[in-house]
């Protein structure tokens, strides 16, 4: 009874622990809990712990050091106290069980009385919670750390560009502190970087801290080695009077062929990578397949071994080695789609219920609250995501490529489901069948096809759209330098804005011509030029046009004169396109590596499938007078065998699915590119089994 109430108590606990971060009330009453109880020792030891507290300022946690060390320590003592009342109430329960385990294996386990009993929880419960006190305690410290080194790889990934956005504003004659304001802005466009100067622009702003103590603070506070450099010499320039531009166009330039350098040694990485993939993960499973094949065969035994190997270990490893891959590669993508929000000029609709004008009830000429337009209108709004994507339902795609799952993905579902309800029912199938191995094996047999062309469904919908929008996606980039020169060149040539855009919109520039001709359009419908190309980048959403449609639309508010700009840009926009181009390049080499090695891996499964298992004689082939003993040839049945072709079958697809995610992600740093590499390897599998196996 007080073992279940200790449970009880403990479980309530966790559950008010668990419900902490959904919670915002919540999670403020923990926080003056934890103030109340541990704040004032908190406080003590920040000045002793400046590794944690400069680790909570780079990780930009918004909670102060008091606030999050009091919290660490409220939740050491809370799991501490969870771990210790379930570990004293389950003590009793389990040396209950193993005094019963032990008693048919004729081993004495002695009753323990009752006050012995209690000692014995007591010091497990302490023990335990001990430990989860101090395991917790650790990871609430390592987390910081950690994110402020997410943080610094993130910031070395984008300060170049972020570097060649201040260069090119600068070349315009806008100040520094506008710079960094603008920069603040549109975080979300230039990242990490971004954000650190939020919190510059945040000190200057709020604080009426000049720029270069704002500056200072942010060398001191940034987990980026880069970016403290580059702001303490900018602090320098500022300090002495030096021409910005010129700093900031030497900056730019070291920063280019740092990228360069840096690209070199991923390529080389990727490389070594590339080779220890088909070593670990191709070869090695293959020659352990080997291995344990030929010994189940002859001795049996590694069946379930096998199994569990191919299940669980080659995913868990591939998926592990996805990962490291994914942290190496620099991350270009703009998350949520378009970054520009509400840009120049772009309206904003007021929902129901909104005080858009300090009013909250919007009434009519007459005098009523016209609450049934307000719901009329909200309803409309709701329900135009839906009208457009019936509207155009292949440029809905191509925004968002993933929304094709919505539908492969329930149709993949209820095809399985129906052809595992027909196999089912046409097999014939008892419970009682399937505690044998051949029942597992019928079993097995009729529901793998249909999963495999249920996946080859999803992965081949998915990777089409994927590369249709990828394809234009590049196209579009390649075209950007050449519309940044030509816009440069009118600008330079005198030609106003609207009147470059004219000019430039007449020539040829491939995949950007149709969107060129829309944003014209808007221009002739009355529409300001900085709202026409935000618009554009509405349309375009890829990270390029993201970027140049900020530069341009916050460098036209600053000066008429933007050819400099634009020239920056330009040369930022072709960089970027043959680093990009020399890294796809590259790396095809080993793409076609992975392919290569499943292929001999492919091969040589089948080739066990075909010569070597047929090969091997059943009992029934041998007869008893073969030698009858345990472990002998003989001993091996024909569902045994079925049982390893099956297995053989399932392991070649796993590893189809493992190479082409690894493809995909060595050849273009993208995940979802490994979608096409995994049906066409998946396909290749699923046809050779189906002809020779």
């Amino acid at each position: 009874m007080y073992a279940l109430a200790l449970l009880v108590v403990a479980l309530i606990a966790l559950a008010v622990l668990a419900c902490l971060p959904l919670s915002a009330r919540l999670d403020r009453c923990a926080t003056r809990v934890a103030m109340a109880l541990f704040g004032r020792g908190a406080r003590s030891r920040q000045t002793r712990d400046a590794e944690h507290a400069n680790a909570l300022e780079a990780a930009h946690y918004t909670q102060s050091y008091a606030a999050y060390a009091s919290r660490t320590y409220l939740f050491d003592a809370a799991l501490g106290g969870v771990a210790g009342l379930a570990a004293g109430a389950l003590t009793p329960a389990a040396l209950t069980e193993v005094r019963v385990l032990a008693t048919p294996a004729g081993v004495a386990v002695p009753v323990l009385g009752a006050w012995l009993l209690l000692l014995v929880s007591v010091l497990v419960a302490l023990l335990a919670g001990t430990l989860v006190g101090l395991l917790t305690h650790q990871v609430r410290w390592w987390m910081p750390g950690y994110r402020a080194g997410e943080r610094g790889r993130s910031i070395d990934a984008t300060i170049r560009r972020n570097v060649a956005f201040m260069f090119a504003l600068s070349r315009s004659g806008m100040t520094l502190t506008k710079i960094l304001r603008i920069l603040a802005d549109n975080r979300r466009v230039y990242g990490e970087t971004a954000a650190e100067f939020d919190v510059a622009v945040r000190d200057v702003d709020l604080f009426g801290v000049d720029l270069v103590t704002a500056l200072h603070r942010t060398a001191r506070r940034t987990p980026s080695e880069d970016l403290q450099e580059f702001a303490e010499n900018l602090t320098s320039v500022l300090q002495s009077g030096q021409n910005l531009s010129d700093f900031l166009r030497h900056e730019y330039e070291q920063y280019e062929e740092a990228a360069q350098s840096e690209q070199d040694r991923f390529v080389d990485l990727l490389a070594t990578l590339a080779e220890a993939y088909v070593t670990l993960f191709v070869a090695g499973p293959l020659f352990l397949i080997t291995i344990l094949v030929v010994i189940g065969l002859v001795l049996g035994g590694t069946l379930t071994f096998l199994r569990v190997f191919a299940y669980v270990v080659v995913p868990l490893a591939t998926v592990g080695f996805l990962v490291y891959l994914d942290s190496l590669s620099a991350d270009t993508a703009i998350p949520g789609g378009s970054t520009a929000e509400l840009g120049p000029g772009r309206a904003q609709f007021v929902g129901s219920g909104s005080r858009a004008d300090g009013n909250a009830d919007a009434r009519t000429d007459g005098g009523s609250v016209a609450a049934a337009n307000r719901y009329r209108l909200a309803a409309a709004t709701r329900a135009r995501p839906f009208r457009r994507a019936l509207a155009n339902p292949v440029g809905t795609l191509l925004r968002d490529p993933v929304r094709v799952l919505a539908v492969t993905v329930p149709v993949a579902v209820l095809y399985v489901g129906v052809r595992w309800t027909l196999a089912l029912l046409g097999s014939h199938l008892t419970l009682a069948s399937l505690g044998s191995l051949e029942g597992q094996q019928r079993l097995l047999s009729a529901l793998d096809g249909p999963l495999v062309q249920a996946t080859l469904l999803v992965l081949g919908s998915f990777a089409v759209v994927w590369e249709v929008r990828r394809r234009r996606d590049d196209a579009v980039e390649r075209a950007i330098p050449d519309l940044l020169d030509r816009l440069a060149s009118t600008n330079e040539a005198g030609m106003q804005v609207v009147d470059s855009l004219e000019r430039v919109v007449d020539t040829d520039l491939g995949a950007l011509d149709r969107e060129l001709d829309r944003t014209w359009t808007d221009v002739l419908w009355g529409a300001h030029v900085e709202r026409a190309l935000s618009r554009l980048e509405s349309r375009v959403r890829t990270p390029t046009v993201t970027r140049v449609v900020t530069l341009a639309t916050n460098a036209m508010e600053a000066t008429n004169d933007l050819g400099p700009v634009l020239r920056i840009a330009a040369d930022e926009a072709r960089a970027n396109l043959r680093l990009k181009r020399d890294r796809r390049d590259e790396l095809l080499t080993y793409v076609v590596v992975v392919y290569v090695a499943f292929c001999v891996f492919l091969g040589i499964i089948v080739a066990l499938d075909v010569i070597f298992v047929p090969a091997i004689p059943t009992a029934s082939q041998v007869g008893t007078a073969a030698g009858g003993a345990v472990g002998s040839i003989g001993q091996i049945t024909a569902s045994q065998k079925s049982a390893y072709t099956l297995l053989f079958f399932h392991t070649a697809l796993v590893q189809a699915v493992c190479s082409g995610a690894v493809a995909g992600q060595m050849g273009d740093g993208d995940i979802r590119s490994g979608a096409k590499h995994a049906f066409a390897l998946l396909l290749i599998a699923y046809a050779v089994f189906l002809v020779f196996g």
